[in-house]
């Protein structure tokens, strides 16, 4: 364990690889162009009003730049439905590893699901970096957050990585978009990857007393009042 207060996550390549793969990025640095691009009110058609977009809210914001971002390893060029590479990777040395950026399921692996497509293979992300969290934590690896404008869904899984550590965890995803037709260019966050506590949770469920009915009105009236308080009171 890391002997300051900042835990680490902790990720490795093989050594025919150093310098060649995008590495992992802190989300907070991945942040889209749209996101800095859009302004931060806009005109409201049902209040007739100007009012804050999702770029004010926090919680919006603060899964998009919370963990770290899987970047993908080279372009892929989508083009007539298919999808080709030019991957300047290495071939395996001491360790054997995937050198294209992506690979397929048959698509009977997802049959139930409502992503299931007869006859479509489902394809995967490949991931090289192996990656290590500090005793009793889990990664949780999803779909980088609010990234709509991605072409495809990166499916969602939780790995034990405290111990876990020795291979590669790879992404699969669905490809949604049938229309796109362009270059998908290396460094495309393919997944979001957050570090979890595995604790046990038991729910509780009650109503508000008296005392938390009150607290309940006031603060929601400060809400009505000052609408970034949370923005100033309630994050680290």
């Amino acid at each position: 364990m890391p002997t300051n207060d900042k835990l680490t996550l902790k990720f490795r390549c093989p050594r025919e690889l150093e310098g060649y793969l995008p590495r992992p990025v802190p989300a907070a640095q991945g942040v889209p162009d749209w996101l800095k691009a859009m302004p931060a009110k806009a005109f409201s058609s049902i209040n007739l009003r100007d009012e804050e977009t999702v770029k004010r809210c926090p919680p919006f914001v603060d899964a998009m730049t919370h963990g770290f971002l899987l970047p993908l390893i080279c372009d892929l060029k989508v083009e007539n439905g298919e999808i080709t590479w030019d991957n300047d990777i290495p071939p395996g040395g001491e360790l054997d590893f995937p050198r294209s950026p992506i690979g397929f399921h048959d698509p009977g692996q997802v049959t139930g699901t409502p992503i299931f497509d007869a006859g479509r293979f489902f394809m995967k992300f490949h991931n090289l970096w192996a990656i290590e969290a500090p005793e009793g934590y889990a990664v949780y690896f999803t779909h980088p957050a609010n990234r709509f404008d991605l072409p495809f869904t990166t499916l969602t899984g939780l790995v034990n990585c405290d111990v876990y550590t020795d291979t590669w965890v790879h992404f699969p995803a669905h490809w949604h978009d049938r229309n796109f037709s362009g270059v998908l260019p290396k460094g495309t966050p393919i997944a979001q990857c957050i570090p979890v506590k595995r604790d046990s949770w038991t729910a509780q469920t009650s109503v508000f007393t008296a005392e938390e009915t009150k607290r309940v009105h006031e603060f929601r009236n400060e809400l009505g009042r000052q609408h970034d308080l949370y923005r100033k009171n309630f994050r680290p």
